[in-house]
């Protein structure tokens, strides 16, 4: 294999895809703008997007990008979930459905309308690279994101927390204006299970072909990179490797894991990538991790990398959309040198460790978390799984223990799991509310750098921006 075009033509520098709507179309776009590879988080992204409507799209934004959209859909979308001044404190969020095998189109349309609009914006009046950054476990809504970002042009798709195999033919397939399919995983199922999306049922008018954006697969061995090179559905593009120390989602330890006296999983040599192996790919790739300086972009290219990926010093920065009060305690916590987070094991539903910062007021604090009324009412993380009489159901260890165990889950699964849909929305202020005002406590992710993020700050500064963290990283 050989890259396709020259290095010069690749970005040195990915902003990372990070949490929900944290990298929001404003970052990606203040990215973009300054010359490097800009990405939204696609996770979540219907839920944000009409969030954001029934918040009343204050800056008209929503509806600006909306109706630059070639899907039918839009006014059905206004109508339903669009409330001019906001809805207001004490009342909750209307809920957009959750997806399933068989979800309704009326789902799949505003699916790919929301991420249209944010790709739409985040490339807005510019002629930059902008990518999406989606997770491979959250599968039901894929086919449906992935189209609506290409309808709005975009450049690269970054996927990881899995094994992504089947997305490059996907890009294939929608570029050419062709129905796609992809197999989901169901737990207990005799039989194949799959999920289809044809363009025309969305768009109709006859065959629309698209651009088809590069496709980087995020990796944290060579022996994934290996199989994503040699066995995926179409051509990968590229990789962004993940260090153990990168923000969100980890690989679990190759071997088994241990844990510290912080309970959290040790990485080892063994979880080391081997660069040299990736290099031998002869496909680009990025380091991801705690790369935010001069000397890391060096020692990256050293390596045979086309440059880095960095995420965490940006999530906290000005332009992102974490939630000004939580960039506020961490930058005073950070100043202090006594901002910590942690690897826990048993945060994220899906099993993967989960990097949570421990901040005040968060379900860092186990006295927010016992106090929080478990539910699911989102379900991006819920398996699906079969019945005894075939037919399935949906769960996830993050619901209500009884529920859970009622549909067949292990009594130990829901033991420390965390609802990492409601809390990640609400720490980008976007967190459902009920009728007394409460609002669903936030869940902060970081990678291990954020214990660092007050080195971008200017003398006298409460706050950073993009422009100080490229300074700081020498790009």
């Amino acid at each position: 294999m050989h890259w396709t075009n020259p290095p010069a033509h690749w970005p040195r520098l990915i902003q990372g895809g990070m949490g929900i709507a944290v990298s929001h179309w404003q970052l990606a776009r203040a990215v973009s703008l300054r010359g490097h590879l800009g990405v939204v988080s696609g996770t979540a992204l219907n839920t944000v997007f009409v969030r954001r409507l029934q918040d009343g799209d204050e800056d008209g934004a929503m509806r600006r990008a909306l109706a630059a959209c070639p899907l039918p859909n839009v006014a059905q979308i206004l109508e339903k979930y669009f409330v001019p001044g906001g809805i207001g404190r004490g009342r909750p969020y209307k809920l957009a459905p959750m997806f399933t095998l068989d979800s309704a189109a009326e789902l799949l349309g505003l699916t790919a309308a929301a991420n249209f609009v944010e790709v739409c914006l985040a490339k807005e009046k510019h002629s930059g690279v902008v990518g999406i950054n989606l997770l491979e476990k959250i599968q039901l809504p894929t086919l449906a994101s992935l189209y609506g970002a290409m309808l709005a042009g975009v450049d690269y798709v970054l996927m990881g927390a899995g094994i992504p195999k089947a997305i490059p033919g996907i890009l294939d397939r929608f570029a050419a204006g062709e129905k796609a399919e992809m197999r989901v995983a169901v737990e207990g199922a005799t039989a194949e299970h799959v999920i289809t999306l044809d363009p025309a049922a969305l768009l109709p008018g006859g065959k629309r072909t698209l651009s088809r954006p590069k496709f980087l697969a995020i990796v944290s061995s060579s022996t994934l990179a290996l199989t994503l090179a040699r066995k995926s559905s179409g051509q990968v593009d590229g990789f962004v490797v993940e260090g153990a120390t990168a923000g969100g989602h980890n690989a679990p330890p190759r071997g088994g894991t241990t844990l510290n006296e912080r309970g959290e999983p040790i990485y080892g040599p063994r979880d080391t990538p081997d660069l040299a192996a990736i290099k031998a790919l002869g496909l680009p790739f990025w380091l991801a991790g705690s790369q935010a300086t001069p000397a890391s972009l060096r020692t990256a290219e050293a390596a045979g990398a086309a440059g880095v990926q960095i995420g965490t010093a940006f999530a906290f920065c000005r332009e992102s959309g974490l939630a000004p009060d939580i960039k506020s305690a961490a930058l005073a916590r950070a100043r202090e040198g006594a901002l910590d987070l942690r690897t826990d094991p048993r945060a994220s539903p899906t099993g993967m460790p989960f990097k949570v910062v421990d901040l005040p007021g968060t379900v860092a604090d186990p006295a927010v978390y016992e106090a929080r009324t478990r539910r699911c009412d989102l379900g991006y993380l819920r398996a699906p799984f079969a019945r005894a009489d075939g037919s399935i159901g949906y769960r996830c260890p993050a619901e209500t223990p009884e529920a859970y165990v009622a549909k067949g889950g292990a009594a130990a699964d829901p033991a420390g799991r965390k609802c990492l849909c409601n809390g990640l929305l609400s720490a980008a202020g976007l967190g459902q509310r009920d009728a007394a005002g409460n609002v669903e406590p936030p869940i902060v992710t970081a990678g291990d750098d954020v214990r660092g993020i007050a080195r971008y700050l200017q003398p006298g500064a409460t706050d950073y921006g993009v422009d100080d963290v490229l300074q700081h990283a020498g790009v």
